[in-house]
C-alpha cells in the first residue's frame, strides 16, 4: 500500500534523532556539523554558523562530496525550515550507513525566532 507524504514524513519523524538548540550548540562545540537541507535560496538568506548546504533533493549524491560528510561516523546535525525535509534526510541518511545523525527540533524557523545566531542573512539594507 502506497504511503501519502504526510505519511512518509510522519514515519521519518518518529525514527529521527531530535535534539532541542541546547544540545545542538554543545554537539557543535565539540565538532558536530551542521548540514542545512533547504533549498538554495533558503540557505542564502540565512543559515547555522558554518553550515554545509546540501539540498534535500540533491542530498544522496553530494553528501560524500564534503570533507565534512564523508565519514559515515561523523556527527551530523541536520535543520530545515521546520522538520519535514530534516526528518527524511536523516532516514536517508541513516540508510546510507550514516550512524551520527542528528535532527534539529523546531529546524531554522525555531533558531531564529530563539535569537541565535546566524550567517549569510541579509543585515543591512544595500544603499
Amino acid at each position: 500500500m502506497a504511503k501519502t507524504t504526510k505519511e512518509l514524513i510522519a514515519d521519518a519523524t518518529r525514527n529521527a534523532h531530535w535534539i532541542d538548540r541546547a544540545e545542538a550548540h554543545q554537539r557543535f562545540d565539540q565538532g558536530a556539523v551542521p548540514v542545512d537541507v533547504r533549498e538554495d535560496h533558503e540557505y542564502e538568506a540565512g543559515h547555522l554558523p558554518n553550515a554545509i548546504h546540501i539540498s534535500r533533493g540533491c542530498l544522496e549524491f553530494k553528501i560524500g562530496n564534503h570533507p565534512a560528510t564523508q565519514d559515515p561516523n561523523a556527527e551530523l546535525v541536520l535543520y530545515c525550515k521546520g522538520g519535514g525535509r530534516t526528518a527524511l534526510a536523516a532516514q536517508r541518511l541513516q540508510e546510507m550507513g550514516y550512524t551520527n545523525v542528528l535532527a534539529l527540533d523546531e529546524g531554522y524557523d525555531g533558531w531564529v525566532a530563539a535569537g541565535e545566531p546566524v550567517e549569510g542573512a541579509a543585515t543591512d539594507e544595500e544603499e
